[in-house]
């Protein structure tokens, strides 16, 4: 097709030529045919594809390799640390009702329903021993049944499942389970500018020549024209495709460089690829986040000459500079006092928040340049400026602001300069207008690097922003964080982002800009590159904390209710009021209806008014606790009142009576948890249960609907809430 065309990864077959960037992963094997500094971490090539699939080297390794799929999360792990502590007490419990029962019953202190004896010694049939005893054993087993909270596992999962599928609609696709728990935990968010919190959509909107702004090209002089046209061709990786007459160029390319392309085509008029035709590239340095410029060495191929052309952040490439250009094509010193003036120049424009570009150029001697193949790095000639404009997301101020109010602090870390750093950083709401460089709360990455350990960790939490920053910078400050007890999430889209990615407490790549390197090293891909996304997860992570917390509650109320229940009547009088069968019934209602309405429980807003979540903060907190113990007591109290007075206060038999403790019970449950109301009367026959006249059921409505001004009562009872970890 004579251009570069962007398709499926999936679509690669043999015999296609693939172009490779930074941070690209090869979609198949293939062999190098030619490119520029091939680095693993830097440069660009092409290669001819041989291979792909399963049929690659990669894919036969991988096909060898069986994965893991059981690894649990760290809350998963926690609630099986504590299913299994209940369990032992539950079994312990059942154990001692069943060494108590089995002396009750062979030392005569048990009777049956006519109030006779049941055990006689020798005289006893030996079938109506076993039928005891196995009924003993029985009450053991439903004394075990009652305490394992089996379904907690289940219900998390389930609860996690359905958030990460809600989750894909808000734009975050979860790949590791943990991700949803853990940022509902999260204290700090460490977030990239560029396409997070802006729109990623730059446009030059102004051009600085010498020292005087430039609106057209024909106040630019020829000689300038050209060598800007020759940096902005060679020293570029995008594409200008205007095989179409009368249609407007279809331009490719990092953000950066499409905006500084279109501008040089559709403002300037210059003709990128007649200009890459006749010119022969003879060294390349490509862009790094830790030198900020990149460069080419190159040759028209009617001249002898050999040209140096540097493009990148304007302070790095004026620092490179001993001359510039003005207007009319003269070269003037740049001295100290000249120099002092661009910067304001610079300074000014970043105050705007435009990013600052700047072009270098240097005219050297061939045999040198040939030899060394390196190009210059000093001498060079100040060429011009443009300042990019990249607008900042809509919504970005109000979601940071949702983050500041839910006691998430957010800081910035980018690559842009501190004066653009700081205007982006105020204009999202990060940073106050007061706060700049002189209180700590702008850095640069390098001053950064450069503190003392203990004089970082003093710093760290008044540090908002971080300018002209490297991956490591932001690896350090993740790590730093991390040390002084934070919950961090972090942001990322570039190769060298994947250690911090990996760091991080939570790693959040870019769907659209993000390399394939960063979505690997990540928990969640944000699908729209957008900040306000970011705050979703936040609270998609607390509802998913919080539903977990209160189905605990919930499990963790019926469980204590009912063991002490039966654990009493079992060693008081040998009998049990909720069989087995019956706490199975409840079980199965709570695993699945109360999970389930737990997992399609929507995010509050109510959730981001709270402090987060402490990395050692208890799962059952001290407000779980007061809710839990007041209202098992409340069941306990009631139920012991059932289980030994109900036959004298209801005028009713043995059978009845243990109905009603079940309807008492299940009720209870309902008006508890707000779950569908369970219909006991039609379990008459399957859990041993009779039918209840008006009467009686409305006893058991009445003593189930306090449940909800005992629940409001006891959330009046202050709980001291102290947090674990200060954040």
């Amino acid at each position: 097709m004579g251009g570069t065309i962007i398709y499926l990864f999936f679509d690669v077959v043999v015999g296609d030529v693939v172009s490779l960037n930074i941070g690209d992963q090869i979609p198949a094997d293939g062999l190098f045919l030619h490119g520029y500094s091939m680095k693993v971490t830097d440069g660009f090539g092409f290669m001819l594809v041989t291979s792909v699939g399963m049929s690659t080297a990669w894919g036969e390794m991988m096909s060898s390799i069986s994965r893991d799929l059981d690894e649990q999360t760290p809350l998963q792990a926690r609630l099986n640390k504590l299913t299994s502590y209940i369990g032992k007490v539950g079994l312990t419990v059942a154990i001692v009702v069943l060494v108590v029962m089995m002396i009750r019953y062979f030392t005569g202190n048990t009777r049956d329903d006519n109030g006779q004896k049941e055990y006689f010694g020798s005289k006893t049939k030996v079938s109506d021993v076993l039928d005891s005893v196995v009924g003993i054993i029985a009450a053991a087993v439903t004394i075990v049944v009652v305490a394992i909270p089996e379904g907690l596992p289940l219900a998390v999962t389930i609860t996690l499942a359905y958030s990460m599928k809600r989750m894909m609609k808000d734009n975050a696709m979860v790949r590791k389970l943990s991700a949803c728990e853990t940022m509902g935990s999260a204290t700090i968010i460490c977030t990239d500018k560029t396409g997070t919190l802006t729109l990623n959509q730059m446009k030059v909107t102004e051009f600085c020549l010498g020292k005087e702004t430039i609106e057209s090209n024909t106040e630019i002089e020829s000689e300038i024209y050209h060598l800007l046209q020759e940096g902005v061709a060679l020293n570029t990786t995008g594409t200008v495709n205007n095989s179409h007459a009368n249609v407007v160029p279809e331009i490719t390319g990092s953000p950066t460089e499409k905006a500084i392309i279109s501008w040089a085509v559709m403002d300037l008029g210059m003709n990128i690829n007649e200009t890459k035709g006749i010119c022969e590239i003879i060294h390349v340095e490509t862009f790094n986040s830790e030198k900020k410029r990149s460069g080419v060495l190159m040759r028209k191929n009617s001249e002898k000459a050999i040209h140096t052309h540097w493009k990148g952040a304007a302070e790095m490439i004026l620092a490179m500079c001993s001359n510039y250009y003005v207007r009319n094509g003269e070269v003037r010193d740049l001295n100290e006092e000249e120099k002092v003036q661009f910067e304001a120049i610079i300074q000014s424009m970043a105050a705007k928040s435009l990013r600052c570009i700047a072009f270098a150029h240097k005219k050297v001697v061939e045999e040198n340049s040939q030899a060394s193949a390196k190009l210059e790095e000093n001498g060079m000639t100040f060429m011009g400026l443009v300042g990019l404009k990249d607008p900042c997301r809509v919504g970005v101020k109000t979601a940071v602001e949702s983050c500041k109010h839910a006691g998430v602090n957010v800081k910035m870390i980018t690559g842009d300069n501190m004066h653009t750093a700081r205007a982006i950083a105020i204009e999202c709401g990060i940073l106050n207008p007061e706060q700049d460089m002189k209180n700590g709360a702008v850095v640069e990455g390098v001053q950064f690097r450069n503190y003392s350990p203990e004089e970082r960790m003093a710093k760290i939490d008044n540090i908002q922003v971080m300018a002209r920053s490297s991956p490591f910078d932001k690896l350090l400050m993740v790590q730093c964080l991390k040390e002084k007890g934070h919950v961090v999430a972090v942001t990322g889209d570039g190769t060298n982002d994947a250690p911090a990615l990996k760091e991080a407490d939570i790693g959040l790549s870019m769907g659209i800009q993000g390399t394939e390197v960063a979505k690997e090293s990540s928990d969640i891909v944000i699908l729209d590159d957008n900040f306000t996304s970011v705050v979703t997860v936040l609270r998609w992570g607390r509802c998913v904390y919080n539903n977990i917390q209160k189905f605990i509650q919930f499990q963790l109320t019926v469980n204590v209710a009912a063991l002490v229940i039966n654990f009493v009547a079992a060693v008081s009088s040998g009998k049990i009021p909720l069989t087995a069968v019956q706490l199975l019934w409840v079980n199965l209602i709570m695993d699945t209806l109360g999970a389930l309405a737990l997992a399609t429980e929507q995010p509050t807003n109510d959730l981001m008014t709270r402090p987060p979540v402490g990395r050692s903060e208890p799962l059952i907190t001290k407000i779980m606790w007061r809710n839990l113990l007041a209202q098992a007591l409340y069941q306990v109290t009631i139920l012991l009142t059932l289980q030994f007075k109900g036959k004298a206060i209801f005028g009713v038999d043995e059978e009845v009576k243990n109905t009603l403790i079940f309807n008492t019970f299940v009720l209870c449950q309902v008006f508890n948890e707000f779950n569908a109301l369970l219909m006991v009367e039609l379990l008459n026959k399957f859990a041993s249960t009779e039918r209840l006249n008006w009467q009686q059921w409305g006893a058991c409505i009445a003593i189930a609907v306090l449940t909800w001004p005992i629940g409001c009562l006891v959330k009046c009872i202050p709980v001291s809430c102290k947090r674990t970890q200060s954040h």
